[in-house]
């Protein structure tokens, strides 16, 4: 198991929980990062920071950090 922010560029994972029971958390929840979804690292920004994904089919970006509270299993 990993974290999102460590996925390499086009792979995917299957979410098994996100850290943390705080605002950060929840929104991670409303955006579709729920446990069981699958999601595909697309890219870091140039800078490092946010890094982009995509999630039922939408493309979001989110912080470095909002990222490593994202626990994934790698597919594939």
């Amino acid at each position: 198991m990993t974290t999102l922010d460590q996925l390499l560029p086009g792979q995917c994972g299957e979410i098994v929980r996100i850290d943390g029971v705080d605002g950060i958390a929840s929104r991670l929840r409303e955006m579709g990062f729920i446990p069981g979804e699958s999601v595909e690292y697309l890219r870091r920004a140039p800078l490092g920071d946010p890094v982009k994904c995509s999630i039922q089919g939408c493309r979001i970006a989110v912080r470095s950090g909002e990222a490593r509270r994202v626990q994934v299993q790698p597919i594939g």
